[in-house]
């Protein structure tokens, strides 16, 4: 049934409660059959979703719903209190929390006073029926659950629970919308389902221990009786033969009643215990299924977020969801544990022949089985250390148990995955490694946190071909012993943090970062440490590098299409502007981060990791704004500002340079009039950005009108422009460095004379005759042109620590004036 036909058989209901005046019938199925149940319409204006949905239910899906109630939850009292029992707050309860039973208490009173009140306001010939059966019902619930109120509100979360599962696969039959619900809220709510039939499995098989317990006592006590009968029956020979004649006969009698039933009996307590040891080998099942679902698929799920995490994807979310999962399942393990041994000790308290005890030893060595998975799978990093690691370097990282912390190379760790004796081999020395657990009474978890563990050393293995250290990698492994159930079964965990590169120097921080990138990236959950494909497919990678882009710069605006044709034409050497062209192409590792890029002294990666630095630490709000095309080689620049006026100019990533930015524009061809070209400035560092910021030059650039395609350069970056400099203070006037292009300086009505300082930049593709324009210094007689005839940032860096130093100096003693 559709939700539309639902809402539409609601409303109708509506309209006819009001016609007649307030009062409907409304027909269930209950234990006493077919009712006719009466409904004052006082409070109709408000919907009560649920339990209308659930009366429009059919077929199988009726009986569901309607097997839910009986006597310890007539059906009658969720109908009339369905508005106050779906407004209450059912899932504030912890059940698992014995100090909740309070809050339990309140909503069992809460509900008994709501019945009584409804009661109370019955009146006439059927209201006074109705009067009487819900004052029952008060009685009842609360005679029921008055001791144990936890149970109440299990009953009625898990009536709720169905219901609203009920409501939802029958509307997700007909509705699209329905269809397309959220996987993972369905998903969570199959597994708190599960955990619902766990409990209720567990539930039945302790009523059946107990009642086997029970039956067991009294057969035991009916054999005492035979062996007492046995004795008497041995003490007659001692009588004279005229007495023992007497007893004798009534004796036999009773030995032979006590004795039958002793056989029927046995026979009955051999079929309760294959009867138990059957429910627990189902429990066991759904065990297993419900272990599965948590540790093979969510766990591992929430490890590979954590792993994708590490190159910049959405966090891995919280363990606590997961916890709670597994803390449910630990003690539904060891409910079962526990009963599957009591009833081991009544068979050894009574043996009887048969095959019940080869069933037992295979439940409890599947019930041991069950638990070590759950303990050995359980032990998490919540905090990974860092991938890239540096010796002599502090990192931390966070567990939970009582845990050691030793550094093993990529074999160590395949030893420890077929658990293979690793013969406490470390491939270095970690100070601070030992921490002990904290149980941490607010979240109810016990962790371990390493503050402060340092890598004081590292011993490398062999390397293979080409391998450099940047590719080798190692892995932190998590250690603890410990013992469950007073003792009773011991523990030995291992689990190894993700794949660390350990490094020495800073300038081995990017290779490192591409291996890690690379791992984490194409890594298949359960693969061989630390097995990776050497090639993937151009598209794969592309998600990769995009994820990390906008992760490292902080940004929503990643990658365009656009953007990844060029990097396809960057990494393959293609001048093809089809994105298609690219979509089975693969790239190598060699291709990625081993092999430089023709004609270049660098790797595809590290012209990358370049761009993202730069952008990252100096770019970033122009980036965000749209302001950087970034991605655009020199010939693109030039076909795009070419049919532009002149003073349209646009920024790009170099392509000859690690970490450089361009400033490209087009404007006339000072040695040829009439004629355009468009010029390159030379690129741009980190080392310049710390100097002059990127808004400011180009304020500083009067020729450089509008941002392509047609902004206005002031509308786009004077937000971010130094705010001019404050007037001089006691005769001190506060150096200020500016840059020109030499051929391209015009005066600039803002600015005086007396306060310029420039740092020259000159222009491709031809060199510019470079003249120096200090305001009032006079020109410098050391060319900042290189032989090449190109910008040297060096000896220009020189120029401006120059000129810094005279602009030191009191203003007045640059005219001879009296010093300060």
């Amino acid at each position: 049934m559709g939700q539309e036909r639902v809402e539409r058989v609601w409303r109708e209901r509506r309209k006819e409660t009001i016609k007649r005046g307030g009062e409907r019938l409304l027909r269930v199925e209950g234990e006493g059959g077919i009712k006719e149940l009466q409904e004052t319409g006082e409070k109709e204006e408000q919907t009560m979703a649920v339990w209308i949905q659930a009366q429009q239910l059919q077929g199988d899906a009726l009986h569901q719903m309607q097997s839910l109630y009986g006597q310890h939850f007539p059906i009658e009292v969720r109908h009339y209190l369905s508005q106050w029992i779906e407004s209450q707050l059912w899932d504030a309860v912890d059940l698992e929390n014995p100090q909740e039973e309070f809050k339990a208490k309140r909503l069992l009173d809460g509900l008994i006073q709501e019945l009584q009140n409804k009661a109370e306001h019955q009146v006439g010939e059927d209201g006074f029926l109705l009067k009487i059966k819900l004052g029952h019902y008060a009685n009842q619930l609360k005679s029921t659950y008055d001791r144990c109120p936890l149970e109440l509100v299990r009953c009625i979360k898990h009536i709720l629970y169905t219901e609203q599962r009920l409501v939802r696969e029958a509307t997700n039959s007909a509705s699209p919308l329905g269809a397309m619900m959220d996987s993972m809220s369905q998903k969570y709510q199959q597994i708190n389902q599960a955990f619902e039939e766990l409990r209720m499995f567990t539930q039945d098989t302790e009523n059946d221990l107990r009642k086997l317990q029970h039956n067991q006592e009294y057969f035991i006590i009916q054999y005492q009786e035979s062996l007492r009968i046995q004795a008497q029956l041995t003490s007659l020979a001692t009588l004279p033969p005229a007495d023992r004649q007497l007893r004798e006969p009534g004796l036999l009698s009773k030995r032979a009643t006590v004795d039958a039933w002793l056989t029927r009996e046995a026979n009955t307590l051999q079929k309760y215990r294959l009867d138990l040891a059957e429910k627990h080998q189902k429990t066991l099942q759904l065990l297993r299924k419900q272990q599965t679902v948590i540790l093979d698929d969510e766990l591992i799920q929430w490890k590979r977020r954590q792993q994708l995490a590490g190159n910049g994807g959405p966090p891995e979310g919280g363990l606590d969801i997961l916890q709670s999962w597994c803390e449910k399942l630990a003690e539904t393990i060891w409910q079962n544990r526990q009963q599957i041994r009591r009833a081991e000790h009544l068979r050894q308290q009574l043996p009887i022949p048969g095959p019940i005890e080869d069933l037992l030893n295979e439940l409890n060595s599947a019930i041991t089985d069950i638990i070590t998975t759950l303990v050995t799978s359980t032990f998490i990093i919540e905090k990974q250390p860092p991938q890239v690691l540096k010796t002599q370097t502090k990192f931390a990282a966070t567990v939970r148990l009582l845990v050691k912390a030793t550094i093993i190379s990529e074999q160590q760790a395949k030893a420890v995955l077929k658990n293979e004796n690793t013969r406490n081999e470390s491939s270095g020395e970690i100070l601070n490694n030992n921490c002990v657990m904290e149980y941490h009474q607010t979240t109810g978890t016990l962790s371990a946190h390493f503050r402060n563990m340092s890598l004081k050393r590292i011993k490398r293995s062999d390397r293979r071909g080409a391998e450099s250290v940047t590719e080798e990698k190692f892995t932190i492994l998590f250690e603890s012993q410990f013992s469950i159930g007073g003792n009773e079964l011991g523990f030995h965990v291992k689990t190894p943090s993700l794949p660390v590169v350990v490094i020495v120097h800073g300038s081995q921080d990017n290779n490192a970062t591409a291996t890690v990138l690379w791992d984490n990236a194409f890594a298949e959950p359960g693969r061989v440490p630390f097995m990776v494909p050497d090639k993937v497919l151009w598209p794969q990678l592309c998600e990769a590098i995009n994820i990390k882009y906008k992760s490292e710069v902080q940004s929503n605006r990643g990658l365009s299409e656009e953007n990844l044709v060029f990097l396809a034409q960057k990494a393959f050497s293609s001048s093809s502007n089809n994105p298609e062209d690219y979509r089975s192409m693969t790239m190598t590792w060699s291709q990625f981060n081993r092999e430089s890029l023709p004609g270049r002294n660098f790797t595809f990666w590290q012209w990358f990791d370049g761009v993202m630095e730069l952008t990252k630490k100096h770019l970033k709000p122009h980036w965000n704004d749209g302001a950087i095309l970034g991605f655009v080689n020199k010939q693109q620049a030039q076909d795009m500002l070419m049919s532009k006026p002149n003073g349209t100019f646009l920024l790009r990533f170099s392509d000859s340079e690690i970490g450089g930015v361009t400033i490209a524009w087009v404007a006339e061809n000072p040695n040829k009039a009439g004629e355009r070209m468009v010029w390159n400035l030379m690129p741009y560092t980190t080392k310049d950005f710390t100097i002059r910021s990127l808004a400011d030059r180009i304020s500083d650039l009067n020729h450089l009108l509008f941002l392509y395609p047609d902004r206005s350069k002031d509308e786009v970056f004077s937000k971010y422009y130094t705010p001019p400099l404050s007037k001089a203070v006691d005769g001190y006037v506060k150096p200020q460095i500016k840059q020109v292009v030499p051929d391209f300086a015009t005066a600039n009505p803002d600015q005086t004379g007396l306060n310029q300082t420039y740092m020259d930049h000159s222009a491709s593709p031809a060199p510019v005759s470079h003249q120096h324009a200090y305001g009032i210094y006079p020109p410098m007689s050391d060319s900042v042109l290189d032989a090449d005839g190109d910008f040297d940032l060096d000896d220009t860096m020189d120029v401006a620590r120059h000129v810094e130093e005279l602009l030191r100096r009191p203003v007045d003693s640059q005219w001879g004036g009296q010093q300060s």
